[in-house]
């Protein structure tokens, strides 16, 4: 089902203030994820996550469809306010990892320790990597609105997404101590 954001925005910015729900309901989840990722926290995720909604309902009249998508300019908003949240945090301790019961014990062990790898080696990039990172590896976004939404060309995407991997490779390479 296609749903035309554009008319959607029209009628928000006509003063039909349900209508902005849609934009929500259709970006929410990717948008609270995305958030989650960069911020490692999820009560902190919700709150910049409802921010950046806000934010966005607030600012409507000043997207511009002929330089984003309105999902591009939502996540920017939202990269900003996570960005800003890192430069604040304390350090959070890891939350409960989401490993279904039915595993065997080792496996869900397992599992649960690579998981605290990779979120200790994510959390370690420098945060413009790190954006760049889960944007394109765990949200799955082409590179060029990774480009819009870090506001820099589409070459240092590139270069901070191969400097991310190499850094997580590194980080969760396993060496034995002899």
């Amino acid at each position: 089902m296609h749903v035309d954001e554009s008319a959607i925005i029209r009628q928000t910015l006509d003063g039909n203030t349900n209508a902005f729900r849609q934009l929500v309901e259709l970006h929410q989840h990717r948008l609270y994820r995305f958030v989650c990722n960069i911020v490692a926290d999820r009560h902190t995720a919700e709150e910049i996550a409802q921010d950046s909604f806000l934010k966005a309902y607030e600012k409507l009249s000043t997207f511009d469809s002929t330089r984003a998508s309105f999902q591009t300019w939502l996540f920017r908003i939202a990269r900003n306010r996570s960005l800003n949240a890192l430069c604040k945090r304390k350090p959070v301790t890891t939350e409960e990892n989401d490993i279904p019961f039915e595993s065997a014990p080792d496996e869900r062990l397992e599992r649960a320790e690579w998981k605290r790898q990779f979120d200790v080696a994510l959390d370690q990039l420098k945060p413009e990597q790190k954006t760049v990172f889960v944007l394109a590896e765990i949200e799955e976004m082409p590179l060029r609105e990774i480009a819009i939404i870090e506001d820099v060309p589409l070459g240092t995407v590139k270069s901070r997404l191969s400097r991310a991997k190499n850094s997580l490779r590194q980080s969760l390479t396993f060496n034995p101590i002899d």
